[in-house]
């Protein structure tokens, strides 16, 4: 099997969560457009993920945040966004690298997509890898597909909560899915 010197999962992955900056960048500057809204999935765990230590402890290994009614002070940088939420009552700062993010979806328009982690591997490595394994990691990414209900992630990531709460987002995992999905027939 040859090898992926190019490493096109890697990049296929940054252009995906430069798709979620971008949008989260323009909800920043101009607010929700329509009846737009984001269900952003992330592991809490992550390196810089900033977050209380009570919702740390609600939530040790992922989350999800939607960014629809009751959010404030939107900031998104190059490698990270900021946002304040109420969880229980209690206003909550969060600030989540878009590295950590495992999943993104804008149930209004039935779009989203999901990220897997991938190692990366040097050339020896990924000769040894493709050896004893069929698949290398992919990223995975499809718009929601009409015979899900509507707003909800591919399987296995539960439904939220509540509209304005988090979720656990425990089966982010996700599955691997061609980019050839994202074509309408």
């Amino acid at each position: 099997m040859p090898v992926d010197h190019i490493r096109y999962d890697i990049l296929a992955q940054a252009a995906l969560r430069g798709v979620v900056r971008t949008v989260l960048a323009d909800a920043a500057k101009n607010g929700l457009p329509g009846e737009h809204y984001f269900k952003i999935t992330f592991r809490t765990a992550a390196p810089g993920v900033r977050l209380s230590e009570r919702m740390r402890a609600q939530y040790p290994e992922a989350m999800t945040v939607v960014l629809q009614h009751q959010f404030w002070d939107l900031a998104v940088r190059d490698e990270a966004f900021e946002v304040g939420l109420s969880f229980g009552g209690v206003p909550e700062r969060l600030a989540i690298p878009f590295d950590a993010v495992t999943a993104f979806l804008d149930p209004a328009v039935q779009f989203g997509f999901q990220f897997e982690t991938i190692e990366t591997q040097t050339a020896d490595e990924s000769n040894a890898a493709a050896e004893t394994t069929a698949q290398p990691a992919r990223a995975t990414s499809r718009p929601a597909a009409a015979q899900e209900p509507a707003g909800a992630l591919p399987a296995p990531t539960p439904p939220e909560q509540t509209p304005s709460g988090p979720d656990t987002g425990a089966g982010a995992g996700g599955q691997v899915v061609r980019l050839d999905r994202f074509r309408k027939k």
